[in-house]
């Protein structure tokens, strides 16, 4: 197993820089989730670390040694693709037995790992079969087998599960986290998915732009976002938002929007007179209040249902665990709990604390 510390990485195409200055320390045997929108760097970051892409500045480590020459084979890093990337041709076994045959091991000495990795991810009835004759998520773990299979230190996951269907994304999470568990291996997951980042990483990295926009656990980062894009990216539905001007009078303080609608604000969060971004769960949303709101949208989910209308000029989501009779063109008042309040400047989008 490794440790991974990356220190001021970046990555330039010509004159065009796509990662700046990453710093990000990875400890032995946790499991990091890179997350973020299309072509915020995440993969061109996770393909620095498995030798795939140059490094154009900074300082890679594994396991404590330099590794920003290594070539990719010399890194003791295993990497499963979105595409699987299995041969057509060759069985399942040989698949998987692919990278020791190619180390030129001996049969004996790699045989036994193939049948515990096999075992362990439910393939051993599978072996002898070609992967046309396997399901997405059955090629999925015999890609996941073929990495086991060369013990490596560090696991590398790329959109590992985007070319799967919602249920077997489901099942998958947890087979890949239940590995996890299992072998305790160092991971870092690369996915455009939140759902997937919460459910399945010790620590998540939000990317945007090429940058980190913050770390930590995932309900650290649900709880308490460091700006307006990881409070608006993490999450679904997403957080409700609405931008207005800071008032202070007699009632108290407030937020009061272009429309006129005024939404109490916790004390000493915001001067006067500021323009403030509020925040809010749909989650943490309540019937019956002072906000008004018209419900445009009603979508029923089973367990949830969600609310969409207009606040601020702005489309809001609420969600409940009850199952509303109201109708659309409805108006409700609603209830914003101040302890689940964002507050975040509107011109920098930081966090006000």
């Amino acid at each position: 197993m490794a440790a991974v510390q990356l220190n001021g990485i970046y990555k330039r195409y010509g004159d065009t820089q796509v990662v700046h200055g990453v710093d990000l320390d990875i400890e032995d045997g946790e499991f990091v989730v890179l997350v973020g929108p299309s072509g915020c760097g995440k993969t061109t970051l996770m393909r620095m670390i498995a030798g795939l892409e140059d490094i154009s500045g900074g300082e890679l480590t594994i396991g404590g040694a330099r590794a920003n020459h290594l070539p990719p084979q010399q890194r003791n890093v295993s990497m499963v693709f979105q595409s699987y990337a299995l041969y057509p041709h060759l069985s399942v076994y040989d698949n998987i037995a692919f990278g020791p045959r190619i180390r030129k091991e001996r049969e004996e000495g790699f045989k036994p790992r193939i049948e515990a990795a096999a075992k362990m991810l439910n393939l051993s009835n599978y072996l002898e079969r070609l992967p046309r004759a396997l399901s997405g998520g059955q090629r999925q773990r015999v890609a996941m087998g073929r990495a086991v299979v060369r013990e490596p230190s560090l696991f590398l996951f790329d959109e590992p599960l985007s070319n799967l269907d919602a249920k077997l994304r489901v099942q998958m999470r947890t087979e890949i986290k239940a590995l996890h568990q299992r072998l305790r291996n160092t991971v870092v997951y690369v996915t455009h998915d939140q759902i997937e980042a919460m459910t399945m990483a010790d620590r998540i990295v939000v990317m945007n732009s090429g940058r980190i926009e913050q770390i930590g656990r995932p309900l650290d980062l649900y709880d308490k976002p460091a700006n307006l894009f990881v409070a608006g990216f993490l999450g679904s539905p997403s957080m409700n938002f609405a931008t207005g001007k800071v008032m202070s009078d007699a009632r108290g303080t407030a937020l009061v929007l272009d429309d006129g609608v005024r939404i109490a604000i916790p004390e000493g969060k915001a001067e006067a007179g500021a323009n403030v971004t509020l925040g809010i769960r749909p989650e943490h949303i309540e019937a019956g209040g002072d906000v008004p709101f018209n419900v445009e949208v009603i979508e029923p989910t089973g367990a949830e249902t969600h609310l969409y209308g207009k606040i601020g000029g702005s489309t809001w989501c609420v969600t409940t665990r009850a199952r509303p009779q109201v109708e659309p063109g409805r108006r409700m008042t609603l209830g914003l709990p101040l302890a689940h309040l964002h507050l975040f400047d509107t011109e920098s989008g930081k966090r006000l604390d």
